[in-house]
Order: C-alpha cells, then structure tokens, then sequence
C-alpha cells in the first residue's frame, strides 16, 4: 500500500489556498514529494474561477466587495464557485501510480467513488452520474460551476452535491473541488451573476440554482461539522484508493514557494 502526505490546513485566503495546490502539484510533478491528499477551507469567503474565464464576464465584482468576498482564478479549468461553507479536498499524484492512470476518466470517476463513500458515511444518500445532459434551462446559469454539467457527477435527485477540476502537469495531475455544508443560493447568484442581468434572466437563473445544486446540511437530520465531513473524506480516500496517510504538513520550502506565489500571482488574477 502506498504512503500519502495527509495535509489538514486550517482557513487560508484564497490566493494561498491556490498557491499551496500549485506548488504540491510542482513538487509531486518533480518527484520530490509523495503524493497529497488536502483537505482545507477558506478565510474569507472566495469566488474562484476557472483558468479560462474572463473575471469581468463571469463574477459581479461591486458584490464580492459589499460581501468581503475575494475573488482568485485557479489553476484548473471549468467555471466559477463559491467557497465559503464548505470542504475543499486536492488529490496531488503522479499518473502512472496505481490506482491512477493517464486517463483523465478513469482518474475522475477512482475520486467520485471515494467522494460517494464519504458521503454514505455522512448518511447523504446520492449516487454517482456518467454526465448530465445540457439543456436550455441550464445555460441561464453556465457560468456557476455547480449548476454546469461535467463527467462522473454526484448527485442526489438530480441536483449536484461536488464541483471538481483537474490540472494535469509533468506526468503528474491535481484534482481540486469543493463539498459544501451550506449554501446561500441568494448570494450565490448575487455574486456570479453580472450587475447588467435582465430581471427575467435573474429570475431564470436563481430558479436554476434551486433546482440543480444541493448541500450536505439540507441533506441532513443533523447539521454536519467541517470535521465530521473531514473525518468521512480522510477515511473514504483510504478505503477506496486504497492508500495509507500519514499525517503532515508543509514543510518550510513549500510554504515560502506558496507564499510567493500567491503575492506574486493569485492576489492578482481574479480579474
């Protein structure tokens, strides 16, 4: 059974949230780490979005700033999300390490089945989806990442509970997404939505939030903690990987690489 780095950040920013991810990713890339698993939060709240989107085209910016909520691109594709109630989990690994292959897949549906088991064992009943099918409906919201169709979804009812992305670099991949507690379909489509919408296209799009998208919390007898849904990840990855984790964290070189990163790129490239 292979060794993972088990890495359990307490709330970061969002600039330094994705620059730890990159600089696992380039460590694990050049062999000088084992691979990661990394369960994090975010402080303050953050919008982040895809690599490709345009910042001004995708987030209402006067509304993250009413909001103090910050906005930072990933280094991931797909569209924007908002964290702030939530666990964010990355899977650092090389490609040609069993279980993982370079199919991007087969590599997606190996983390969905460990995303559905930590949600059995948060007593979220769901199951796991090839693909959503696009529709009309759909495109009111396509620039919210929870309310978009991608392969290998968890879903319950057919509304999607994970949003994930992945990067590949060097033989090695990052695979990133958020499980949310809560959600404020409100503010959510506040914020991701551009200040210049029609009243009828808001009023499509907030309809599509509350039909596509749920949270563990409303799943639930009993609201769960960020540590109970911590636990049921940690646990799940072992389990379903399977791998073994050892408990660490960042050494001294990552974290200066990380903070320079995160001034010098991600603080910058929300926009």
């Amino acid at each position: 059974m292979q060794s993972w780095r088990l890495i359990r950040n307490g709330p970061l920013s969002g600039a330094l949230n994705m620059a730890v991810d990159e600089v696992l990713l380039n460590e694990v890339a050049q062999a000088r780490s084992a691979p990661v698993l990394r369960l994090y939060r975010w402080q303050p709240a953050a919008v982040s979005l895809g690599y490709a989107q345009r910042g001004e085209r995708q987030v209402n910016f006067e509304a993250c700033r009413r909001h103090g909520i910050d906005v930072v691109r990933r280094l991931t594709g797909g569209r924007a999300v908002l964290h702030q109630r939530e666990m964010t989990y990355a899977v650092i690994t090389r490609e040609n390490v069993p279980p993982f292959s370079s199919s991007i897949l087969d590599n997606y549906r190996l983390i969905a089945d460990a995303l559905l088991s930590a949600y059995t064992g948060l007593e979220v009943q769901c199951t796991l989806e090839p693909r959503r099918r696009r529709t009309e409906y759909v495109r009111e919201a396509s620039n919210v990442c929870f309310a978009a169709p991608s392969s290998y979804e968890i879903v319950r009812n057919g509304r999607k509970l994970t949003g994930s992305a992945q990067k590949r670099q060097g033989g090695a991949f990052l695979q990133h997404g958020s499980l949310p507690l809560e959600m404020d379909l409100d503010l959510l489509w506040e914020i991701l939505s551009p200040a210049e919408v029609d009243p009828e296209s808001k009023k499509k799009g907030r309809r599509v939030l509350e039909e596509s998208v749920d949270w563990i919390n409303r799943l639930r007898s009993e609201p769960a903690s960020e540590l109970q849904v911590e636990e049921a990840l940690i646990h799940s990855f072992a389990d379903c990987l399977p791998i073994g984790l050892k408990e660490d964290c960042l050494r001294e070189h990552e974290w200066a690489r990380a903070r320079n990163l995160a001034s010098a790129k991600y603080a910058k490239n929300g926009g």
